[in-house]
């Protein structure tokens, strides 16, 4: 017997998927009350998603990237300077921006709706490679107290020291990128972590250089203050585009985020850099290691200025015997300098892979040139594709939902109700999920997008019909609606939480493997394989658990969709509360008797009789023996079974059935 608790349950579930919504709704709502969208303020919250390029239109800019000695730029500079400004737009919140190449020397920036005017300024700025010595290393996050900085200061102290590089033929110097948070244990007392995101502007200048470029007394205590809240982890931290100033300190972010550091003053520019390269490691014996390296050499200037560095570097502790290499404003690697490099050529050893040595040595000789942007254009585009192709954008998802609800009510009677309403719930969640991350994450809605929420119908529904049809298969197998729903629900729910997850991966590994729109499609892809999850396991589920306990849905109504004689039910299934329904073929087919067949030949008339029901012991008449609930179906089966003989012995199939109950 179903308690009370069971019976409410599917109620509290479905409970909870409406305050979810109230609260998905009223964040967004509430967001258009206090930092509403307007011209002043793009990213603000709005009741409607942000539309990318290709929709709403935006701001292009063309710029020519120059180099001051009349050199011309590769493809590879081209691309790494792309890869510099799409960090730049990317850490403003900006989505969908377009950042391609035009010919051999133009990059073509194209940023969605109206972007400010630092924004604008951001792209233009040109990108820089300088060398400087490190004062302090810190922890990525900022600091709250100076209670928690000294703890913090204690628990750095315990970590473990970078492990040293092995050295080569002419000298090395070993990445402590991985090892940067462990050094910041061995910073002086009052060295903390963080700074804000123009912390560079606001740091004091400085009139005269040092004489000792690792003076730990250029940390002002105005510097330690912006050290003390820098924040690496947010992304607008991590926007670069500011290189600081040449002859004072400055505190910057690592690139990945992963700690923060206070710099002294420039001691090498990159276009001192002659060539840089990655490989295999070359040991002393002329055999190649499996250890991946950047390979650097400097020029005469950049020679001279390089031995002085590591002279002075390498005798003092760390990690003053660091060095940072600091591209667009932002700390790309930070090298222990292990000895002294007369020659001007250094070998960078540490937790390399392939990639990311190669991924170096392409910023070192992007930062080699003195690459500047050149604004050749700039101005308003409309959308490449516009509001008319949006409308038939939506009006495809608008036809392929109405066939979609067509073929349900066609092929499930009301059932089909449940699949018209489980969609306009999941279309109602993804509205206002979209909605939200064009507030908080600066998304904007692709027409690629739209393609992706339109496949999501199909796929939505799919998980429906897969419910649907495990429920039809229990009930051809006698059982009652309540107990087809459950064991439907257990054999559809494996299959659906399958599927979904072949779907999520794929739009996932489609994510980060494609650029451009194609991101677009994968991301509402993957958005909307999660809504279908939420809305199956809170909506359909628990309201089919609160159909199947209506007269309507239980007794099979004809217009039900889950009528037994039109699901071709053959064997007598209990009905509840003492009902033995018997076997009844479907109307016109060979089964089905007529009135003028003999009544020894026709099959008992279907009928139900009342049983008394003894919960955990079987059923039985009377004061008589009671039966097991394996002997009561078998019985049901054997009596609406046909009889094989005059002797009335069960047929071979009712014999089956009832050794496969009793086993």
């Amino acid at each position: 017997m179903a308690t009370s608790s069971t019976r409410a349950r599917p109620v509290r579930t479905l409970v909870t998927l409406g305050i979810l919504i109230v609260v998905l709704f009223g964040s967004l709502f509430a967001g258009t009350k206090l930092d509403p969208k307007t011209e002043d303020n793009p990213g603000g919250a709005s009741l409607t998603p942000g539309l990318a390029l290709d929709l709403e239109g935006g701001t292009q800019i063309i710029l020519q990237p120059v180099t001051t000695d009349g050199s011309q730029p590769t493809a590879e500079d081209i691309n790494q300077a792309i890869n510099v400004i799409r960090q730049r737009i990317d850490a403003q919140g900006v989505s969908e921006a377009e950042i391609t190449s035009q010919g051999q020397n133009n990059i073509v920036v194209g940023i969605p709706g109206r972007p400010s005017q630092e924004t604008i300024d951001l792209v233009s700025t040109s990108a820089q490679m300088r060398f400087r010595p490190v004062l302090s290393v810190g922890m990525p996050t900022a600091t709250p107290t100076d209670e928690t900085a000294d703890e913090a200061a204690g628990e750095d102290a315990a970590a473990d020291e970078a492990p040293d590089a092995t050295e080569s033929a002419d000298a090395t110097a070993s990445d402590d990128a991985d090892a940067a948070t462990d050094e910041a244990a061995d910073a002086p007392a009052g060295e903390s972590t963080d700074a804000p995101a123009d912390e560079s502007t606001d740091a004091p200048a400085e009139t005269t250089r040092p004489e000792d470029p690792s003076d730990l007394s250029q940390i002002t205590p105005e510097l330690q203050e912006q050290f003390d809240a820098l924040d690496c982890t947010l992304p607008e931290n991590l926007v670069g585009g500011d290189s600081g100033p040449t002859d004072s300190a400055f505190v910057a972010c690592a690139d990945d985020g992963t700690a923060k550091y206070i710099l002294g003053p420039v001691e090498i520019e990159g276009t001192d850099i002659s060539n840089a390269n990655s490989g295999l490691r070359v040991g002393q014996n002329g055999v190649v290691t499996n250890e991946w390296v950047v390979n650097i050499e400097f020029d005469s200037e950049g020679t001279k200025a390089f031995r002085d560095v590591t002279t002075r570097l390498t005798s003092l502790p760390s990690p003053q015997n660091q060095f940072a290499m600091v591209l667009d404003g932002l700390v790309i690697s930070a090298p222990v300098s292990q000895v002294v490099i007369p020659d001007g050529k250094a070998e960078i050893s540490g937790s390399f892979t392939r990639d990311s040595a190669a991924t170096l040595a392409n910023q070192l000789n992007f930062g080699s040139l003195p690459l500047t942007f050149e604004v050749q254009s700039q101005e308003q585009i409309s959308a490449t594709l516009g509001s008319e192709q949006l409308e038939k954008g939506l009006l495809a998802g608008a036809i392929g939902m109405l066939l979609v609800v067509i073929y349900s009510l066609f092929q499930y009677r009301v059932l089909g109700l449940v699949t018209v309403a489980s969609l306009g719930i999941a279309a109602v969640v993804t509205y206002g999920v979209i909605s939200v991350l064009s507030w908080t994450i600066g998304y904007r809605l692709s027409l690629a997008g739209v393609a992706g929420l339109i496949v999501a119908i199909g796929i939505t529904a799919d998980s429906f019909i897969v419910y649907f049809e495990r429920i039809r298969d229990e009930l051809r197998d006698g059982r009652t609606l309540n107990s087809a729903v459950e064991k439907g629900w257990q054999r559809a729910r494996r299959t659906i939480l399958a599927s979904d997850a072949v779907n999520f991966v794929a739009a996932i590994v489609l994510y980060y493997l494609a650029v451009g729109g194609v991101r677009g499609f994968a991301f509402t892809l993957g958005l909307t394989t999660l809504v279908d999850l939420v809305v199956v396991f809170l909506f359909t589920h628990p309201l089919m658990q609160l159909l199947a306990r209506t007269k309507f849905f239980a007794n099979g109504h004809p217009a039900s969709g889950l009528d037994p004689r039109r699901l071709g039910v053959r064997t007598a299934r209990y009905a509840g509360r003492g009902r033995v329904v018997g076997a009844t073929a479907a109307p016109g087919t060979a089964d089905d008797t007529t009135q003028d067949a003999p009544a020894q030949d026709a099959p008992a008339p279907e009928r139900s009789a009342p049983v008394r029901e003894t919960v955990g012991a079987g059923v039985g008449r009377g004061d008589g023996p009671r039966m097991t609930i394996a002997e009561r179906r078998a019985a049901e089966r054997r009596a609406a079974a046909p009889a094989d003989g005059a002797d009335g012995s069960p047929t071979a199939d009712a014999a089956g059935d009832e050794n496969e109950e009793k086993h």
